[in-house]
């Protein structure tokens, strides 16, 4: 983000500065001694500075909050509260998302003076310059379908999300060893690492970037045209973060999710999320054994049944509250006609 402000006001007397984690103090805090105009900063580091005294917000006319839905989920609100009242004056705040959860509704009607909303598109929804795609595999197939894919299709930048860490580590030592060059992107990586595996990655010195959540956001690579969900998000709204990082700019990309039965449920929330139901697409030779299939029917009919049972609950809900509603009405009319004579 640094970057790009540096680069759009390249013409103009601003001078931009960034603080993060895992950046040098001592160079950081010469930065804020000498005093800029613009500074883009993670809370954390942020907080660290101003306990040090290397900084004063006391004149910040501006407060931007970038991907507040995620700063929320990560734990960042006592963070944020302490930063805004260190900004004493009167000042503008603003708040941007690709999603707009609860959470930062009530973080706006919390923060904010009469907030007010402007959207560029219809919330949570993804673009339509990117054509999603979700083949279903079982599990333990995953790696060898997605090596599939990039190597028949020649697929040259594929940037790729895994569930955890862990797993993360797993998938890039096996794409290795299917000769697809690779490298990680996770926060177990020093910003030094991170930021070697992504400058690799946008050179095409490596095919794959494999990376979990904390890469999802804020990622921008020119011409990114795949990003594969080798595990769905827990979180539906971080599936519009992780397709974001394709179709940018008005150009066209491509999302493919690698759905297993175990990750059906997340793949429904997803869809509720977004409005669109997937077609479920099985790659020839990829299809699932008679017992993950059993089992997977198993597991739909237990779903369907719970549904069944909550619609027949919320019904039942709805008259019996409709009933108390009625019985209050007549009382009320009852003690009316009562009070007339």
């Amino acid at each position: 983000m640094a970057e790009n402000m540096k680069a759009y006001s390249q013409f103009l007397p601003i001078e931009v500065g960034v603080v993060y984690g895992g950046g040098k103090m001592a160079s950081q805090t010469n930065l804020l001694k000498k005093g800029v105009d613009v500074l883009v900063a993670t809370p954390g580091r942020l907080l660290e500075h101003l306990n040090l005294r290397n900084v004063n917000l006391s004149q910040v006319k501006y407060l931007v909050l970038d991907e507040a839905d995620r700063m929320l989920d990560m734990g960042f609100l006592a963070d944020i509260e302490k930063l805004t009242i260190a900004v004493k004056q009167n000042h503008q705040t603003m708040m941007f998302s690709a999603t707009y959860s609860n959470k930062v509704k009530s973080l706006a009607n919390q923060l904010l003076t009469t907030p007010k909303t402007v959207g560029t598109e219809k919330q949570n929804s993804t673009s339509g310059k990117v054509k999603q795609s979700v083949y279903w595999v079982s599990e333990a197939r995953k790696r060898e379908l997605l090596s599939e894919l990039i190597g028949v299709n020649n697929w040259q930048q594929v940037l790729v999300f895994a569930g955890t860490k862990e797993s993360a580590n797993v998938l890039a030592t096996e794409l290795k060893l299917d000769g697809i060059k690779a490298a990680l992107c996770h926060g177990d990586k020093s910003q030094g690492s991170r930021n070697k595996a992504l400058a690799d990655f946008s050179e095409g010195k490596v095919r794959v970037l494999v990376a979990t959540d904390v890469a999802a956001r804020g990622l921008d690579i020119d011409n990114l045209a795949y990003v594969v969900n080798f595990h769905l998000p827990f979180l539906a709204e971080d599936y519009v973060h992780r397709v974001g990082r394709t179709g940018r700019a008005g150009k066209s990309g491509t999302a493919i999710s690698l759905v297993s039965p175990k990750d059906e449920r997340f793949l429904e929330n997803i869809e509720a999320l977004i409005g669109r139901k997937f077609e479920r697409i099985i790659v020839p030779g990829y299809e699932l054994k008679k017992d993950e299939a059993f089992e997977h029917q198993q597991m739909s009919d237990k779903r369907s049944s719970k549904n069944r049972y909550r619609a027949s609950q919320e019904k039942n809900q709805a008259l019996e509250k409709k009933m108390l509603e009625a019985r209050s009405n007549n009382k009320k009319y009852n003690a009316k006609i009562k009070k007339k004579r």
